[in-house]
């Protein structure tokens, strides 16, 4: 996977926009407004400020983020809505990265190409660092500055995104029963709700939140759930892939760790063939549902094939 596309999907340059450029521009846009939003590492106490920052400025495609503003913008929705919005997304994915890589859990000693928080400051300094990343991402979505007709979004929008970091099919739930699945015997159900969950929801919510800040109806929000739930389980399938089969340097993190602890991916049960197949489909039906709405979906389809091919 590390060495050339998929055979099984399109390249993203076919859906006929500038991918890259795109994801520069929302990724330039995310840090801006983070810097603003996130104290200085000169504020007291520095150490936390640091550590935060450290890990929040590491790099990343801030694929989240962009989802959420590309899908805002598809919509119409306002910059000082989405932003924040799209920052606090970012803040708490940070989070969970660095909470994943403390001993206690996934044990990584690199990421995005460096060490670790817990590496560079301890286990304890990073803990909180993930905990006050957490906090201020709820901050930042109470301090956003609506209208008063905008209010019921805005409760909305905060309820979407704690739902999707919480325990019921969301972020922690997933994470609970990787670990508990670690080294035992895991049939497809439970891989899936691991994937859904842990990787799926934050990325189903990123599209949603998008959508919501926009005002898109119902059924226009139904449809981008099946699409951020297919690229969701794209994405996390294809990290499955390229955990095996991509080196440490490419990957700006250790390889082969899924393997060393007889985690539950997709490539253990159903070998690398089968997965890119059932990633590919999964994107397949994820551009499907797109073209279902009344908007132009380009650029979302773009960000599509760029999550299966994204290790090329």
């Amino acid at each position: 996977m590390g060495a050339g596309k998929s055979d099984f999907t399109k390249d993203w340059d076919e859906v006929g926009v500038d991918i890259r450029s795109h994801l520069q521009r929302c990724s330039e846009q995310v840090n801006l407004w983070l810097d603003r939003l996130v104290p200085g590492q000169e504020a007291y106490p520095e150490i936390i400020h640091r550590a935060m920052r450290y890990s929040l400025f590491a790099g990343g495609k801030r694929l989240r983020p962009t989802l959420t503003i590309t899908t805002g913008e598809m919509f119409g929705a306002d910059t000082d809505l989405i932003m924040p919005l799209s920052c606090a997304i970012e803040m708490i994915h940070t989070y969970s990265l660095i909470h994943d890589d403390l001993p206690a859990m996934d044990n990584d000693d690199m990421r995005r190409g460096r060490p670790t928080c817990h590496k560079v400051f301890g286990e304890a300094i990073a803990l909180l660092a993930g905990d006050a990343l957490l906090t201020r991402a709820f901050q930042a979505l109470a301090e956003m500055n609506v209208e008063e007709a905008l209010l019921g979004r805005k409760i909305r929008l905060i309820a979407e995104l704690a739902a999707a970091a919480g325990t019921v099919n969301a972020l922690i739930g997933g994470q609970v029963v990787d670990l508990e699945s670690q080294g035992k015997e895991t049939d497809k159900a439970t891989l899936d709700y691991i994937h859904r969950s842990k990787t799926g929801a934050m990325i189903r919510a990123s599209v949603r939140c998008g959508a919501i800040a926009g005002g898109a109806s119902d059924d226009e929000i139904e449809v981008l759930t099946v699409y951020g739930e297919k690229i969701g389980l794209a994405f996390q399938i294809t990290d499955d892939l390229l955990d095996r089969l991509a080196t440490s340097q490419e990957l700006g993190k250790t390889a082969g760790k899924d393997q060393a602890v007889n985690k539950a991916t997709y490539p253990a049960i159903y070998g690398v063939d089968a997965s890119r197949e059932h990633a590919a489909r999964l994107i397949d039906e994820a551009i499907a549902a797109l073209q279902t709405l009344d908007r132009d979906t380009k650029m979302l389809q773009a960000i599509a094939y760029f999550v299966i091919n994204r290790g090329s």
